[in-house]
């Protein structure tokens, strides 16, 4: 019978804070663990999910001092669902001028979904800054990927669910869900851009688990939430994630030398997992684990307890 890891017990934040950014973004940051234990940055997913306390849990708190923080415009970070000055390069940005603040020279990255998108743009541009990588439901913003979730692919698992994903648009403008998605979610009509956010949050909440799992898709319903999450996420995969197309996988190469582990659902709705298995071949210490039986949640047993595996390995 098989014995999965879980989450360590839940623990509070040893300190917390608001990062100015200097572009009017005040990112809010906290730190769990043991102080000066071994350094980690946790960077969640969306773009535009921010951090709940359980992501505190995925390390060892006696092993591990981890900062963890809510990307811009999100969570408890102000303005609230912003789209200034919040782009891929921007958060890499974030991500040293914190590094700097806890005062390491190097930390581990762990990332998951988007988050895994945000960690290969950082490892790519500060390699030496990095210990390890732990990676988690690899997504690199290409085409491919994103025609797979918004247009032609996820539509034929979840065909009763992708009819409400298209609702609020016009049969019209279907051919670009996300550029429609965009002049809505960007527009001037209050009561049309709450519903489009709902539409487009739920339509993730409710694929990213391979059963229904109402404990992770229950906050992709609420309104606050889905704005900050649907306008947020939008607004980078409009912009393509201010990425050269495939960027992250020809320069997978630069992570050499550094060791990690890639977390990957065989079934993994929304990030297919041929991605992963690509960033596997073009980075040498790079180990891919695909967990059969698996979506695309941390929360799944299969991928948290390899998850909690590999803090403990690279705690060592």
């Amino acid at each position: 019978m098989t014995t999965y890891r879980t989450l360590y017990p839940s623990i509070e934040p040893y300190d917390s804070g608001m990062l100015d950014t200097g572009e009017g973004h005040s990112v809010y940051w906290e730190r769990a663990g043991t102080p000066g234990a071994k350094p980690a940055v946790f960077l969640h997913g969306g773009p535009g999910g921010g951090c709940s306390p359980a992501h505190r849990q995925l390390f060892d708190p006696d092993r591990y001092d981890v900062l963890l923080f809510d990307q811009r415009g999100c969570g408890r970070s102000t303005p609230h669902a912003s789209l200034e000055a919040n782009t891929t390069w921007h958060l890499v940005a974030d991500i040293e001028a914190l590094r700097e603040m806890a005062g390491v020279e190097r930390w581990q990255v762990f990332g998951g979904s988007w988050g895994s998108t945000l960690a290969l743009a950082y490892a790519q541009t500060h390699p030496r800054r990095v210990s390890e990588l732990v990676l988690r439901g690899i997504y690199t913003l290409t085409k491919r990927e994103m025609d797979w979730y918004y247009q032609f692919g996820v539509s034929e698992m979840f065909p009763e669910k992708f009819a409400r994903f298209l609702a609020p648009i016009a049969p019209e403008a279907r051919g670009d869900m996300i550029a429609a998605y965009h002049a809505l979610l960007t527009g001037d009509d209050e009561a049309a851009k709450l519903e489009a956010a709902k539409a487009w949050s739920v339509w993730e909440g409710e694929t990213i688990t391979l059963l229904p799992e109402p404990g992770t898709s229950d906050q992709f319903h609420d309104g606050h939430f889905a704005l900050a999450f649907a306008r947020i996420e939008n607004h980078f995969f409009y912009n393509k994630g201010w990425l050269e197309e495939g960027q992250l996988l020809r320069d997978a190469p630069k992570l050499n030398g550094i060791p990690g582990v890639i977390v990957h659902g065989r079934y993994d709705m929304p990030c297919p997992a041929r991605t992963a298995f690509e960033l596997n071949e073009r980075w040498a210490d790079g180990e891919l684990m695909l967990i059969d039986g698996a979506g695309h949640a941390y929360s799944e047993p299969g991928i948290l307890d390899a998850l909690i595996r590999a803090t403990d390995r690279f705690a060592q």
